[in-house]
């Protein structure tokens, strides 16, 4: 049984992050493990006892300098697990981290909730028809990386390299209405969607650190904000901590885009962003 779609506003919403891949940059890859379907199950049950209210299951790392993989490579790894966990009964939302179309009909035929895809409908044609006749649910994210921009930080792990911005704010929210028009369109209605506007993806540090300053004119455009700041780069380099020694500054990153205006946070560590999400919002709602 999977929740209600979120009422927007009353409080911020919680995704676990499920890596089905050997690769993942902060080192929870789930394909590690030779009974990776049953322990992604179990995953899945631990974070919604922890707080999750959506379970995002992905199966090609997006990592700087990963290695992509086929659309039948992916739903090797997605599908039983997807599968296994559907049939747990969770009550959770399961949104699946992909931007091919033929992986997003796959797992919407069995069972998948919403489709979050990084490249905003702009990579694969067919996505947004997908999406749309399944009547799901479409994150849409701006992105300006390239695989062959990336740095490599050493102890730090590898980055995106930044992207030329002439104004960064606002050819984000011109990339974000382009993407806007592309579910328009396929006629993917306006209350299933909902905004991320890329942290990580094809930005600096100082512009990622401008990015959550800046969240609030991302809401502006009038759809829930989702945002991932887990254990990022950009925290890496600003603490000059590796990825597992990041949990402080993913919270930090977490409160302010709460106050900015999140409505979901994307997050690995899903018992202690809950509880911090939970204080957040409490401060934040408090009647005097």
């Amino acid at each position: 049984m999977t929740i209600d779609f979120p009422e927007w506003g009353k409080r911020t919403y919680i995704m676990g992050v499920l890596n089905l891949t050997p690769d993942s940059f902060s080192g929870d890859g789930l394909m590690t493990d030779k009974n990776f379907i049953q322990k992604a199950a179990a995953q899945a049950e631990q974070f919604v006892s922890d707080g999750a209210d959506i379970l995002d299951l992905g199966a090609e790392s997006s990592r700087p300098g990963s290695t992509p993989v086929s659309a039948e490579t992916e739903l090797k790894r997605l599908l039983p697990a997807l599968e296994t966990i559907k049939a747990k009964n969770l009550k959770a939302i399961l949104s699946i981290d992909t931007w091919k179309s033929k992986v997003a009909d796959e797992c919407l035929k069995s069972g998948a909730d919403w489709i979050n895809d990084i490249w905003g409908l702009g990579a694969d044609p067919e996505l947004a028809g997908v999406i749309s006749r399944f009547g799901a649910g479409a994150v849409l994210m701006h992105n300006r990386s390239k695989s062959d921009a990336v740095k490599d930080l050493g102890d730090l792990g590898k980055s995106y390299t930044g992207a030329e911005y002439s104004d960064f704010i606002l050819e984000i929210l011109e990339s974000l209405k382009n993407s806007l028009q592309r579910a328009r369109d396929a006629g993917i209605r306006d209350d299933l969607i909902i905004l991320d506007p890329g942290i990580g993806f094809g930005k600096s540090v100082s512009q990622n650190l401008e990015l959550i300053n800046r969240l609030n004119e991302i809401k502006a455009l009038g759809y829930p904000i989702l945002v991932g700041p887990s254990r990022k780069s950009f925290i890496g380099q600003v603490l000059d901590l590796p990825v597992d020694e990041r949990e402080e500054g993913t919270a930090a990153a977490v409160v302010v885009s709460i106050i900015k205006g999140a409505d979901i946070i994307r997050v690995h560590d899903v018992k202690r962003m809950a509880r911090i999400s939970r204080m957040t919002d409490a401060i934040i709602q408090a009647k005097y």
